[in-house]
């Protein structure tokens, strides 16, 4: 489901799972963080392939969870991993990114957004929300009002109001081009720069977590009956949008 390739000083990293919109199974979220953190690249760009960019969690692997607390720590652990890692971390959005989407999106260090993304944390509309350090992370990118918006709403944003509110830093045609550009700067500066930018607060972070894992553990149990048939809606909300 993670396929690489690297040229030019751009480790590109593709959720590739198309006829899914890229949802991720639980195996994936591992595979994807050892691909961001083993990087010898300086820049990594991480997109999905075809017309989404990530339609979160696979929603059949949710609905069968067991330890619904261990999946969500595994999902924030992929993010911590990302949003750690040495390469400068461009995630490229090209089409929809939903819930985890949006989450693992937020661990990267850019995001740029091509006129057909769109964003929304659409878990609430199945009586779950993304566990991945979104509840940390979002309020961080576009401010705690815009957050709770999205977060209690479902609410899609496309990709210009994306860039008006901080989710998303610029709208291109191509978000391999400021990889590149990226790539073109000393390693050494950017791997400084990115260190001295990524958030040291873990006694925060960590606490917020454990309330993520909690609170998700308890919506897991709550509604798992509703969760199989989510999935249908999900993909069509996506392809409508």
């Amino acid at each position: 489901m993670i396929r690489q390739a690297a040229a030019e000083g751009v480790r590109r990293v593709t959720l590739d799972r198309p006829n899914a919109r890229n949802a991720l199974v639980p195996p994936a979220l591992d595979d994807l963080a050892d691909a961001v953190a083993d990087a010898a690249e300086p820049v990594v760009l991480l997109r999905g392939a075809g017309s989404a960019f990530c339609a979160g969690a696979d929603l059949d692997s949710v609905a069968g969870l067991s330890e619904p607390a261990a999946f969500a720590r595994r999902g924030q652990r992929a993010a911590r991993r990302i949003e750690t890692a040495e390469s400068v971390v461009v995630c490229g959005v090209d089409g929809p990114a939903r819930g985890g989407g949006v989450e693992l999106a937020l661990a990267c260090d850019l995001r740029v957004a091509t006129p057909a993304a769109s964003f929304a944390e659409s878990g609430v509309r199945h009586g779950l929300f993304g566990a991945w350090g979104g509840t940390h992370r979002l309020p961080a990118a576009v401010g705690p009002a815009v957050a709770r918006d999205m977060m209690l709403t479902g609410q899609t944003v496309d990709a210009t109001a994306a860039r008006r509110v901080g989710l998303v830093s610029r709208v291109v045609d191509d978000p391999l081009t400021v990889a590149t550009t990226l790539a073109d700067a000393p390693a050494t500066t950017l791997r400084a720069v990115r260190s001295l930018l990524t958030p040291t607060d873990d006694r925060r972070r960590k606490r917020a977590e454990r309330r993520e894992r909690a609170a998700f553990a308890r919506l897991h149990a709550a509604h798992v009956d509703e969760l199989a048939a989510a999935r249908a809606e999900h993909t069509d909300d996506a392809d409508r949008e």
